[in-house]
């Protein structure tokens, strides 16, 4: 077997390893990325403090209004219990149960709009809720596939360790550390093939010569354009 020959099935196999690793960091960064679960979950405590703040809203505005019919009730009786018989105090009796009737006209009207705010905070909670419990349901399925694929891709992983061991077993060590710095180098292609007596990586022409050594069984063959081993397939 040649020197270029075992690098280049080594290389085959690096490459699938190299695309498994990449498959896994994207389901590592997926199942670790709750961006959207966070934001619905602040969303529904968001939802949740406005619907508290409404509804403490809406008890203290319907406590006015019932303070505010006591006091009215308290100076109707005053006014119609018989007990005051002076004029005067009467008029002015009159003219407050009126100012007092006024305000209240007032604070039913709060009351009402507390009221409305508060069935509006609780259908936004309902809605914060429902949305978030929807994004737990869907990315509980998405996640159960994204680990079911995680474990097929490990076992790949662990399959193609293997055969990586057994190429690199006959592959001399200098030309082993010659093929994992170009790999570095050339974004993980060391080895090219050829074809029309070109460079099937960079598309540079080979002379008869280069071609000659890059078929040689112990030594490697350079293209002369991109550096890459050559392989003669």
């Amino acid at each position: 077997m040649s020197a270029s020959l075992g690098l280049y099935r080594l290389q085959q196999v690096d490459r699938q390893i190299d695309r498994v690793r990449a498959q896994l960091e994207i389901i590592h960064k997926t199942l670790n990325n709750d961006a959207e679960l966070r934001d619905a979950l602040a969303n529904v405590e968001q939802a949740q403090a406005d619907h508290h703040r409404a509804r403490h809203e809406l008890k203290n505005a319907e406590a006015e209004t019932q303070a505010q019919k006591a006091k009215i009730e308290h100076a109707e009786s005053s006014l119609y219990g018989g007990k005051v018989q002076n004029p005067k105090e009467l008029q002015d009796l009159q003219k407050d149960v009126a100012s007092l009737k006024k305000h209240l006209t007032t604070l039913e009207e709060r009351e009402l709009e507390a009221m409305l705010a508060a069935e509006a905070a609780e259908t936004a909670l309902k809605t914060a809720k429902t949305h978030f419990e929807q994004i737990q349901a869907r990315r509980g399925s998405e996640h159960k596939k994204l680990l079911d694929d995680q474990a097929g891709f490990v076992k790949d992983l662990e399959r193609l360790s293997e055969e990586r061991e057994a190429s690199v077993n006959p592959i001399e060590s200098g030309m082993l550390a010659i093929y994992d710095d170009l790999r570095k180098q050339k974004r993980g292609v060391a080895v090219t093939d050829f074809s029309e007596n070109t460079c099937a990586a960079c598309g540079s022409a080979l002379n008869a010569a280069v071609q000659q050594n890059a078929k040689s069984s112990k030594q490697l063959a350079y293209c002369p354009t991109c550096g890459r081993i050559l392989y003669a397939s």
